[in-house]
């Protein structure tokens, strides 16, 4: 499927600390800064009402196992169906089985959270079926819990920043996030996604005229980067300034994927920076069985990339949320973890002030001979 072409506007605010990450007219060539991807830059116009006369900020996007066997969204939300031509694809499937889910949750009398633009990921026709649906009443579901809890603890812990703030959505290409939260000003949004769905729902989010808040930034990765470490910094990204980075949709095939990950986000996380999200329970089937806990065996993965993390415990969350446990079991683990180690960018800072204070220690004694 062809992609939207060049984004038509892009935001070029001022933002006090960060250099530039954006240029305005058609955007950066293929070879110029992506060194084989594409970069799209999102830069649209703010709420329309959807499907359910919803105008407000708050929610997220799944995490579903892309290999899972592929049934229609028509068999697993009653009468829902895909807005979108793409139902052979695993990734484009995933990621509109997420936005059915928020846009229920947004449609209940008393929704945890509002999101205003996953309707637009669904066929007209559906929207009036989800309404009239009995599961409107029925429990919350994981995912809606999972993505009320990442959605407060990031803007509570963005909130609490200096500066200009740097969030990373590792995402499946229709998380939403950057268009219906209140972002302070200044902050930067980085989403890195499947290319294909993300420019499509990018198409589909301004043909309802969602809009990035003013004086924010947001930029596009494709996932299919060669190197997603290097093209972050090049479109800015600082590794010395805090950062937030969100698990949540982004399709892992593998353990060795997704430690792959872990390496990058350590490499670039300055210390104390936070990564959160859902963690698919088959990727901790692969490797540990029943022999171990979960708990133990997330702190061995992340520990071995620098990271202290805590497993959430659904059930605690959704009683803190005022809502009765979801029933049934849930594939993914919702996590909380915290860098502990420098950056690549802090070590490299530390290098050079140690190089400094020693040549000026030189130098002294120099002198005093």
């Amino acid at each position: 499927m062809a992609g939207p072409g060049p984004a038509k506007a892009v935001h070029t605010q001022t933002l006090a600390g960060p250099p530039p990450l954006m240029r305005t007219g058609k955007g950066l060539s293929y070879a110029e800064e992506t060194a084989g991807c594409e970069t799209h830059y999102s830069a649209l116009t703010w709420p329309l009402q959807m499907g359910c006369g919803c105008l407000f900020p708050a929610a997220a996007v799944t995490l579903v196992r892309p290999q899972l066997s592929r049934l229609s969204a028509k068999k697993r939300h009653g009468r829902l169906t895909a807005h979108l031509q793409n139902h052979d694809d695993p990734l484009f499937q995933a990621a509109i089985d997420a936005a059915s889910l928020r846009f229920q949750e947004t449609c209940k009398p008393e929704p945890l959270f509002l999101d205003p633009f996953a309707g637009c990921f669904i066929a007209s026709d559906a929207n009036k079926d989800i309404k009239q649906s009995p599961s409107l009443t029925a429990s919350v579901h994981h995912y809606c819990i999972a993505t009320k809890f990442i959605d407060d603890k990031l803007l509570t812990a963005i909130n609490q920043m200096e500066g200009f703030a740097q969030i990373v959505l590792l995402a499946d290409g229709m998380d939403t996030r950057p268009y219906r939260l209140n972002w302070p000003n200044s902050t930067i949004i980085f989403d890195i996604s499947p290319d294909r769905v993300f420019q499509t729902a990018a198409q589909m989010l301004e043909g309802v005229g969602a809009k990035i808040p003013r004086n924010c930034l947001f930029l596009h990765i494709p996932l299919e980067c060669p190197d997603i470490q290097e093209i972050l910094q090049r479109k800015g990204f600082m590794g010395n300034r805090p950062s937030l980075w969100i698990f949540q949709g982004l399709p892992v095939l593998t353990l060795a994927r997704f430690n792959e990950l872990l390496f990058i986000v350590s490499s670039l996380a300055m210390k104390g920076s936070l990564l959160l999200g859902e963690l698919p329970t088959w990727l901790t089937e692969t490797e540990v069985g029943t022999k171990s806990t979960t708990q133990k065996w997330m702190d061995k993965l992340f520990m071995s990339h620098g990271f202290k993390v805590e497993v959430i415990n659904f059930e605690d969350v959704t009683r803190s949320m005022g809502r009765d446990p979801p029933s049934g079991g849930y594939k993914n683990i919702l996590f909380v973890a915290e860098q502990l180690r420098l950056s690549d960018d802090q070590m490299e800072s530390w290098r050079r002030e140690y190089h400094r204070i020693e040549e000026e220690a030189d130098e002294e004694g120099f002198e005093e001979l």
